[in-house]
């Protein structure tokens, strides 16, 4: 069965940038190389802050979109809280 992630990533600047993927190590090395999202290209490195494996693409997007709403504040204390 395929696995999914859904993965928070701190940029050089303090900004917290959610998003999915299939291969994590490879994506987090996409966002550093300038080739991942629009967002992270002007604010690297990057670096990993939490991640959770998920079974399906589905229920990815839809972690994903939950964790987007949240405020900072709520997604630092989630960082926190798995470390």
């Amino acid at each position: 069965m395929p696995k999914w992630f859904v993965y928070m990533v701190k940029c050089r600047d303090g900004t917290l940038y959610t998003g999915i993927t299939n291969d994590l190590i490879a994506r987090i090395e996409k966002h550093n190389s300038g080739k991942g999202a629009k967002y992270t290209r002007s604010r690297r490195p990057v670096a990993l802050v939490w991640s959770k494996t998920v079974r399906t693409e589905s229920t990815a997007r839809k972690q994903e979109a939950g964790l987007k709403r949240l405020d900072r504040t709520a997604k630092l204390k989630l960082i926190d809280h798995e470390d």
